[in-house]
């Protein structure tokens, strides 16, 4: 009984403590407001750069991933009525996409704390070669599967109305969040998306926590 109350109380506090740790840590972002794709190794450098606040919002999300795979896992265990299968799917999915989300973070961002402790001299004559980075060059093309995070939430999601888990808003509000997510690392449209979640997922995990 105690390991089934903990694994129900961890649920809860994942459905509270995953989408918070995604607004943070974008909303921690520098230049917030600078509606521009990342496509240039100049905007990446402006980005990270001297900026520990940077590093800091992708640490935390990074920290997010094991939170995520505890909510995928708690909602594939949740839905066993007529949308079970979405919440296989979806979970399965999902966890996927939470690890490619660890692999991103760790190849893309983590390592640029790295790069940033170089002496100022020293990082001018490497910053050229961060064109790979930003390009995906190599093994580096495995980010893309980044969607299945997305899709899995959305699948589970689905299934979560299907049964009457949640509200159809707060369904919708947790749909068009994920799908602000996909975008071209513009953060002030991924901070509204994870934004849309806290309001959808907060009441829900508060309504766990309590039964």
């Amino acid at each position: 009984m105690k390991i089934e109350k903990i694994k129900k109380k961890s649920f809860a506090l994942s459905i509270i403590v995953y989408p918070l740790m995604l607004f943070i840590g974008f909303v921690t972002h520098p230049n917030l407001f600078a509606l521009e794709p990342l496509q240039t190794v100049e905007q990446l450098v402006n980005r990270f750069h001297n900026n520990t606040m940077y590093h800091i919002g992708h640490l935390i999300v990074t920290f997010a991933v094991p939170v995520m795979i505890v909510y995928f896992l708690g909602v594939m265990n949740l839905l066993q009525g007529k949308a079970k299968a979405l919440g296989f799917w979806g979970g399965v999915l999902g966890i996927f996409g939470a690890f490619i989300l660890a692999v991103d973070k760790g190849a893309l961002c983590l390592t640029m704390s790295a790069f940033d402790t170089l002496p100022e001299d020293q990082f001018s004559n490497f910053a050229p070669f961060l064109e790979v980075i930003v390009s995906k060059k190599g093994l580096l093309f495995i980010v893309w599967f980044l969607f299945a995070l997305i899709v899995g939430g959305i699948i589970q999601t689905i299934g979560l109305m299907k049964e009457k888990v949640i509200k159809k808003w707060q369904g919708v509000f947790i749909i068009l969040g994920l799908v602000l997510l996909l975008n071209p690392d513009i953060e002030l449209i991924s901070s509204v998306g994870s934004a849309l979640m806290c309001v959808a997922y907060i009441p829900w995990g508060i309504r766990e926590l309590k039964s």
